[in-house]
């Protein structure tokens, strides 16, 4: 476990440099549910943009040729890997924290009621998109590399643009909408088990291509 973290934690040494990027990447997102008036699509507007930056540490690593360096630390590839996990889960999570703090604030102050339900809703949704996002991106670009694997920059933003004119289609009455409102506390532990579930699928993939390659 101590070496997982230890891989987390140089992970974010590496995207440092980039950290005033990240940090306007999870508040640009304020606007865009200001300009909407829902959070919900607030919400899911900052996974898509977080999720955007998860290609930085693959690209560091390939421009400055650290795969040697990877290789000879006293560390196993499925750990490195887990840590990589570990790092963009912890990105999310931060993402998720600050649109749920700040947006609904914002949409108060605009005169929007954000009541429970909508945040929940943001959360869930936030939570399944995020996570949708980021498990075929990293066995993509463990595979590919940041520069032939570009094309998984964009599932993020083609999934976010698919979102965006799905939402405002859903009725209110849909069993989805209904469920939530009836049971969140059970649709919140099944959001964090399907997504758990995918992540433990990706990670097996992105162990076993990286025990594929030489370092």
């Amino acid at each position: 476990m101590s070496n997982i973290l230890k891989a987390a934690k140089l992970d974010f040494s590496l995207v440092k440099p980039y950290s005033k990027v990240i940090g306007f990447t999870m508040l640009l997102p304020i606007a865009f549910a200001a300009v909407n008036r829902s959070i919900l699509t607030g919400v899911s507007f900052a996974m898509c943009f977080i999720a955007m930056t998860t290609g930085y540490t693959f690209s560091v690593t390939e421009k400055n040729s650290m795969e040697r360096l990877y290789g000879i630390l006293p560390v196993k590839k499925s750990e490195m890997v887990i840590g990589r996990y570990l790092f963009v889960a912890a990105l999310g999570a931060i993402a998720l924290a600050v649109s749920l703090i700040t947006q609904p604030i914002v949409l108060r102050a605009l005169g929007e009621n954000v009541a429970l339900f909508d945040m929940i809703s943001a959360a869930i949704g936030g939570l399944f998109l995020f996570a949708l996002y980021t498990v075929f991106q990293i066995p993509g670009y463990y595979k590919f590399g940041s520069i032939k694997g570009r094309v998984f920059l964009y599932i993020p933003v083609a999934g976010f643009l698919v979102t965006l004119f799905l939402l405002p289609k859903l009725p209110a009455g849909t069993p989805m909408i209904h469920a939530i409102a009836s049971s969140p506390a059970l649709l919140i532990v099944f959001a964090i088990v399907l997504a758990a579930v995918m992540y433990a699928v990706s990670i097996w993939f992105s162990v076993r291509i990286m025990k594929k390659k030489e370092m």
